[in-house]
C-alpha cells in the first residue's frame, strides 16, 4: 500500500514537471508567425510598406538596397516569394517590365497594387503633365507629395487585405504622413535657400521630373528615364554645351549609375561634381539612404551644399 502511494506520488511530481513544458509548447505554437506576407518590387516600396504594415506585416523585396530595378533580371526565388505573397506593390508605370511574366510564372494568387495610382503623372521626356501610362515617367516617388499618395494606396491595399488590421494600418499610415508633410515643408524651405538662378544640375539619368516639378530645381540628364539606356555621343556633347552656355553650378552622380559618364561630363565642362543623389534605390543600414525619409534628405543637403553658394 505504502509502495502504491509512492508511486502515485512520483506519477504526479513527474506530471507536474512536464506540464510547464508542455504549456510552453502551447505558447509557443500560439506565437507562430502569422504576419502578412507583402513583396514590393523595389526598396522604396518596400519602405513604404514597412512603415504601413508594421508588426502586422512580413515584407522582403524582389529588387534590394543598392539594386537598379530598370535592369532586375528575376529568379526562382523571386517566383517564389510572389507565389507566398499576399500582397504583391508595384510602382507601375513601365518601371518594372520584367514583372507581368514573374507574377504568371510564380502561379500566386496574390492581390497586386498599383502605388502610383491616382498620381499626377509626367512626360518620361518633356516632363509636362500626362494622361496616359504609356509614355510617364515612372519615378512618381521623388515628389514628396506623391509619397504619400503612395503611401495610402498600400494602406488601402493592406486594409483590403487584412480588415482585422484596419486600426494599426490607419493609424501607422497617419503617422508617416504627418511625417511627410513635415519633410516636404523641409524641402520647401531648403530649396528657398537656393539662389534662384543657381536652381539648375546635371544628373545621371532622367529620374527627377516630379523633384523638379515640385520644388524648382532643374535637372538636365544625359540618359533617359532608365538607366539602361546609354547616351550617345551627342548626347554628352549637348550637355556639356548646356553646362557652359546656362552656367548649370554643378553635376551629380547617382548611386546606381556608372560615375564614368558624368566624371566625363565634368571634365569637359569643367563642372564641379555636387556629390551622389539616390534615385531609383535607398541604401543599405549604413548608408546615406537607409529609408525614404533619409534618401531625401539626403538628397537636399547634396543639392544645397552644392547650389546654395
Amino acid at each position: 500500500m505504502a509502495r502504491s502511494r509512492l508511486g502515485i506520488w512520483v506519477i504526479a511530481i513527474v506530471l507536474a514537471a512536464l506540464a510547464p513544458v508542455r504549456a510552453q509548447d502551447r505558447s509557443d505554437d500560439l506565437h507562430s508567425d502569422d504576419r502578412i506576407a507583402v513583396v514590393a518590387s523595389f526598396s522604396i516600396l518596400g519602405d513604404f510598406a514597412r512603415a504601413v504594415g508594421g508588426a502586422r506585416t512580413g515584407v522582403t523585396t524582389l529588387v534590394g538596397t543598392s539594386g537598379d530595378v530598370h535592369v532586375f533580371t528575376p529568379t526562382p526565388a523571386d517566383a517564389k516569394k510572389v507565389a507566398a505573397a499576399r500582397l504583391v506593390i508595384v510602382n507601375g508605370l513601365g518601371l518594372e517590365g520584367w514583372l507581368p511574366r514573374l507574377v504568371q510564372a510564380s502561379g500566386g494568387n496574390a492581390a497586386i497594387v498599383f502605388a502610383t495610382t491616382g498620381v499626377p503623372l509626367r512626360a518620361a521626356d518633356a516632363g509636362q503633365t500626362v494622361h496616359g501610362e504609356g509614355s510617364a515617367d515612372p519615378h512618381a516617388w521623388q515628389s514628396v507629395a506623391n509619397a504619400k499618395i503612395y503611401v495610402v494606396n498600400i494602406r488601402d491595399a493592406l486594409i483590403a487585405a487584412d480588415p482585422a488590421g484596419e486600426a494599426v494600418y490607419r493609424d501607422n499610415a497617419a503617422d508617416y504622413l504627418a511625417k511627410l508633410d513635415a519633410l516636404d515643408q523641409e524641402v520647401r524651405e531648403a530649396v528657398a535657400r537656393i539662389p534662384p538662378e543657381r536652381r539648375k544640375v546635371i544628373s545621371a539619368h532622367n529620374a527627377f521630373t516630379y523633384f523638379e516639378a515640385a520644388y524648382g530645381i532643374a535637372f538636365i540628364a544625359p540618359q533617359g528615364v532608365s538607366t539602361d539606356s546609354e547616351a550617345s555621343a551627342r548626347d554628352i556633347a549637348a550637355t556639356v554645351m548646356q553646362i557652359r552656355t546656362a552656367k548649370i553650378p554643378a553635376v551629380f552622380l547617382e548611386n546606381l549609375s556608372d560615375p564614368r559618364l558624368i566624371s566625363q561630363i565634368a571634365t569637359e565642362a569643367g563642372a564641379r561634381v555636387g556629390g551622389t543623389l539616390y534615385s531609383d534605390s535607398l541604401s543599405d543600414e549604413k548608408g546615406d539612404a537607409p529609408t525614404y525619409i533619409a534618401m531625401v534628405r539626403h538628397n537636399i543637403k547634396a543639392l544645397m551644399s552644392a547650389l546654395a553658394e
